[in-house]
């Protein structure tokens, strides 16, 4: 089991103790206390230390419920205005740096960070034979909060390879963006230099992992090219596929499938109350997408957020069996099952059935706060597409066509949907086909931040403000005037 002493500012974390646990290889007991200098003594207090790091991962279940409401593919929902207002605000526009659910998120990657930083810090103090994919697996998870702080955040302070202690955010500066990205990319070269290509437990990082997520991150400033090159290598030496059939792929039964580059491995062995979320071993975001007070077959009731609009079940074309497999329509549903069900806030008659609750998924636990079902991170589907765009966007527009191509291809079952352009007109085609594909996956308000569509898509953005969020008042205040508010809040 986990317990959790849970400090508000992250640079007081460098003084609780963990106790961690979950699913798959992390489901052992791992005890060790990060204030004590007397630790890493044996490959063993590494590995437990890296359950540490790998632990906080599964608080990014708000970064991808928040992504998705930010963007115009899904509105707020809940019960009212008032049901989580630090969402509600989110998705008017009107968040300000007074929001707990920012502040959860900027916490709770920046313990990730903190856990991988203890493990560094003490990088050189035992050697044992396995050392490097330690270090090569905690370099890669650093990058991996690293990169959800940038995107969120920008600039954010660094500290190299050391804990943060109290009163360092007097005295260490938010690093530019540009040397995030840097750190980012430092670590995903070694993680890939490093890591084995395939996981020797169930949801480790692998080389094709790290690969992915460094041309993410090349793609995030556009880097095309150094993209497309990092990329292209996962596609032909990752060992990895499309699954066939997509209606299996968000299934518990199909977690951790040939498509899968990377997934956050839940479990339904810990559950958590509204006072901690994040403490959950469950995946939280399920429960919030549920359909509210249902009644019927396959599915188990929720909290109605995260609902999509009508203009996403719109946007997919007639004969692309992704539609009914991304977005439930609950009239046809309800009507063809014999189910019923509330409606809620903002109800559009539609939810996001890739992570709605499935009945028989659990074993123990609150249905609504502790579902297993995996966050599926990278998928392979993305890696093409991300492919697509940077080798479009880089020149090469036959590269750029198959891989979108192949994304369609599956969609639609057939090749007669093939799409023929070049140049810009194929750049649109790869970022609508990016909607439809991960629609639900929390990836469209940033893709439509990079792309500089944001403002003439999302209602209530505004240019200047809204690419990234503010910094948490509270941090600001610690800080003592080291650090700026991001602009416009």
């Amino acid at each position: 089991m986990k317990k959790y002493i849970v400090v508000s500012s992250v640079f007081l974390l460098s003084v609780f103790a963990i106790l961690s646990c979950s699913d798959d290889f992390v489901d052992r007991e791992a005890q060790y206390s990060i204030d004590s200098e007397n630790y890493f003594n044996s490959e063993q207090d590494y590995q437990d230390a890296l359950v540490g790091a790998y632990d906080l991962l599964h608080a990014s279940f708000m970064n991808v419920l928040v992504g998705e409401i930010a963007s115009d593919n899904t509105l707020s929902g809940g019960e009212s205005a008032n049901d989580v207002v630090g969402i509600q605000q989110i998705d008017e526009m009107n968040h300000s740096p007074v929001n707990t659910n920012l502040k959860n998120i900027w916490d709770w990657m920046f313990a990730g960070v903190q856990r991988c930083n203890y493990i560094l810090e003490f990088k050189d103090k035992t050697d044992f034979p396995n050392k490097n994919q330690v270090i090569a697996e905690t370099r890669f998870l650093r990058a991996y909060y690293h990169f959800e702080l940038v995107k969120w955040f920008g600039g954010i302070p660094l500290n190299g390879d050391k804990r943060f202690k109290v009163g360092d955010e007097k005295t260490i500066p938010r690093s530019p963006v540009a040397d995030v990205y840097a750190s980012i990319e430092a670590d995903l070269l070694f993680a890939i230099d490093n890591l084995s290509p395939t996981a020797s437990q169930t949801g480790r990082a692998t080389k094709g992992a790290a690969q992915a997520l460094l041309g993410k991150a090349y793609l995030y400033q556009n880097k095309f090219t150094q993209a497309a090159t990092v990329l292209e290598q996962v596609i032909t030496t990752g060992g990895y596929n499309l699954v066939t059939n997509y209606n299996n792929i968000f299934e518990n039964t199909n977690e951790n499938n040939i498509e899968s580059v990377f997934e956050v491995q839940y479990s339904d062995a810990q559950g958590a109350g509204f006072d901690c979320l994040q403490c959950s071993e469950g995946n939280v975001a399920v429960g919030f997408n549920g359909i509210r007070n249902y009644s019927g077959p396959a599915f188990d009731s929720g909290f109605s957020f995260n609902i999509p609009t009508q203009a996403s079940y719109d946007a997919y074309e007639v004969g692309d069996n992704r539609r009914d497999v991304a977005i439930l329509n609950i009239v046809t549903w309800a009507a063809a099952n014999n189910a019923t069900y509330g409606t809620g806030y903002k109800h559009t008659g539609f939810f996001n059935r890739k992570y709605l609750p499935r009945k028989g998924d659990l074993n123990t636990g609150d249905q609504n706060l502790t579902n297993p079902n995996n966050y599926r991170a990278i998928r392979y589907a993305d890696v093409l597409l991300m492919a697509a765009e940077a080798f479009n966007r880089s020149g090469n527009d036959a590269k750029g066509r198959e891989y979108l191509n192949l994304v369609r291809r599956r969609a639609f079952g057939d090749t007669n949907h093939d799409i023929s352009a070049s140049g810009a007109a194929l750049t649109d085609f790869i970022w609508a086909e990016r909607k439809l594909e991960l629609i639900g996956e929390g990836h469209r308000f940033f893709d439509l931040v990079r792309t500089n569509r944001a403002a003439s898509t999302i209602t209530g953005f505004i240019t200047g403000k809204h690419e990234v969020f503010p910094i948490p008042l509270e941090e600001i205040q610690f800080s003592n005037g080291n650090w700026q508010q991001n602009p416009n809040y």
